[in-house]
């Protein structure tokens, strides 16, 4: 089974509650994109309005590897159509005010798998009808963990922890798994020429928030704390985010080992995380509706939650207080709480034929729809594991 062979083959639609009125400050599109980040667009909306990025505002990132209509509003007045590599976006109307996350109520989701086998087509419906049924851990996966560098500190702990040189050393010089090969090209200058912050000036990539950085170094050598506040607020939200994330991530997966048959595991950022089976029906019904705070400096969990919040933290050599990034000025950790189960809706088989990519193989096309925030890479991954767990052992084993 794979899927994402082709950037058609993942594609996402956000449904959305658009604050729509006759006449209003902001300007609403429709955004088109394939094989940009969300964070691209938005840098590219900007500069063909000529208006700063924060002036243009997503409620939601989506991932480069998909084509994606999602929605955008700006902080003025708009043409029509605006135009850009990967990306088209087209005027839907006007709002008082900028679109939130609080406006999304999930989104559609239609993706081709490919190279199954004629039997894993076949059990295909039946998959999903099961997932629909027992759901499965509404884990935050690889799309949030842009910032993922192998064998390195995430960067949200850097922060977390006070240590303003080590975070801006990290954001400059590591290697991270959302980097585009310009940013990584870069960084390797950077170790190479650590402290050169001139030379570093010529070599950094534009557009970006690199430069901004590096002028002041220039200027003000040992002032990191004025200097890490200096890259882009979205940017540090992300590292929190992506670190807060990975916490979470290990408390379900914790909780969820010790209720319920686990037999088979996913790695999400370098973690390994439990996939169960089908728990029984008093259980699945009282974890149905459960959500569990993300870890934050304020979040009150009850029971075996808080012990397995303060045992993961403890790992992490960290205390709730210092889930409150002191060193920010304009980014911080967000409080809210996340379903502990993913339960896919409208899931079906749209069709299924021979592959075209894959002679001999079969192609289906699936449709499901998932709340906000939800990943549909999870309920891909879920089923790759179904068709492995479902193949016949080889012979003699």
């Amino acid at each position: 089974m794979r899927y994402r062979v082709l950037a058609e083959d993942f594609q996402v639609e956000e449904l959305i509650q658009l604050p729509q009125v006759a006449e209003g400050r902001y300007t609403l599109y429709r955004v088109h994109k394939v094989a940009h980040t969300t964070l691209e667009v938005q840098a590219g909306l900007a500069e063909a309005l000529g208006c700063p990025p924060a002036a243009v505002n997503f409620p939601a990132l989506k991932d480069r590897q998909a084509l994606a209509e999602q929605y955008a509003s700006v902080r003025l007045a708009g043409p029509e159509e605006l135009r850009g590599e990967g990306w088209v976006a087209r005027r839907v109307g006007y709002a008082p005010r900028p679109l939130r996350s609080g406006d999304l109520r999930g989104n559609r989701f239609t993706v081709v798998l490919r190279d199954l086998a004629p039997e894993e087509a076949a059990q295909l419906p039946s998959w999903l009808e099961d997932l629909a049924a027992a759901g499965l851990p509404n884990y935050l996966d690889e799309q949030r963990f842009g910032s993922y560098s192998p064998g390195q500190e995430w960067v949200g702990k850097i922060i977390l922890r006070g240590d303003a040189a080590g975070a801006l050393r990290a954001h400059l010089r590591q290697g991270m798994a959302g980097d585009p090969k310009e940013v990584l090209a870069f960084k390797q200058e950077v170790r190479a020429r650590w402290g050169q912050w001139d030379a570093l000036l010529g070599l950094a990539p534009r557009p970006s928030n690199f430069r901004s950085v590096l002028v002041f170094l220039r200027d003000h050598p040992s002032d990191w704390r004025r200097a890490l506040n200096l890259v882009t607020p979205r940017l540090l939200s992300l590292y929190l985010a992506a670190y807060q994330s990975l916490l979470w991530n290990r408390m379900a997966g914790r909780f969820l080992r010790r209720h319920v048959g686990c037999p088979h595991e996913i790695e999400i950022a370098g973690e390994k995380l439990p996939l169960y089976g089908r728990p029984a029906a008093d259980l699945l019904q009282e974890w149905r509706g459960l959500a569990v705070p993300m870890p934050h400096h304020r979040a009150a969990y009850a029971g075996e939650w808080q012990a397995l919040f303060q045992q993961v933290l403890g790992e992490e050599g960290l205390q709730q207080g210092d889930l409150k990034a002191r060193l920010l000025r304009e980014a911080y950790l967000g409080p809210a709480k996340r379903s502990l189960l993913l339960f896919p809706q409208d899931a079906a088989l749209l069709a299924e034929a021979p592959d075209e990519r894959f002679p001999g193989r079969r192609q289906a096309t699936l449709g499901f729809s998932l709340p906000p925030g939800s990943y549909a890479t999870l309920v891909l991954r879920a089923l790759e594991v179904k068709a492995r767990s479902s193949a016949p052992l080889p012979e003699g084993v």
